[in-house]
């Protein structure tokens, strides 16, 4: 079993008190409020993320929390193997979509394709600035970086990314992945149409 399988297996497990797609969500808040706030000096924003990240955390059990701390590792182990849209795949297949939720994400494949379509001119040492309107999980800016590997050129040092979500859980998701694989990136939470 390898790692998203194993997170789908947690997720499953911790099913009871709380549905899917609540502990779905809940574990991507904490994982990147933790990550926000390990890079943020103490203020005002600081304390409002870190008492959010305790009520959250309050819900559950010690035990259901180290299970949580566990699937925070799993998922940089995956991410260090190759590039994929590891959030939006254990989203779906966990349970936790559905379509009262009306999420569904983008086969990576999918991602991967219009990526390469979207990028096959892009030359090395060439600056790329990707404005994603609607990130989901981050699927279509991380098929964006796997390509830039593959055409051997350094996205770290030459993508820079604006992603926007209206629902906070693909902000969530967007921002943790982008973080593990340590992509320049604005990640905001609003309405793209400004309605």
């Amino acid at each position: 079993m390898n790692s998203v399988e194993t997170i789908i297996e947690d997720i499953k497990k911790l099913s009871g008190k709380y549905n899917p797609h609540i502990i779905f969500s809940d574990w991507v808040r904490m994982y990147a409020i933790s990550i926000q706030n390990s890079c943020t000096l103490s203020n005002k924003l600081w304390e409002k993320r870190e008492e959010e990240y305790i009520n959250t955390m309050k819900r559950y059990t010690t035990e259901e929390m180290k299970i949580m701390v566990e699937m925070n590792g799993l998922l940089v182990i995956e991410n260090e193997e190759k590039i994929s849209d590891y959030l939006g795949e254990i989203y779906m297949k966990s349970g936790a979509g559905s379509k009262e939720t009306g999420q569904f994400f983008t086969p990576f494949h999918i991602s991967e394709l219009v990526a390469k379509m979207n990028l096959k001119d892009i030359k090395d040492g060439e600056s790329i600035l990707i404005n994603e309107p609607s990130s989901g999980g981050g699927g279509m800016i991380l098929a964006a970086a796997k390509i830039l590997i593959e055409k051997g050129i350094n996205y770290q040092k030459y993508m820079e990314v604006v992603a926007q979500d209206l629902d906070w859980l693909g902000v969530y998701m967007t921002y943790i992945q982008l973080s593990l694989l340590g992509i320049k990136a604005t990640v905001i939470q609003g309405d793209t149409l400004g309605r």
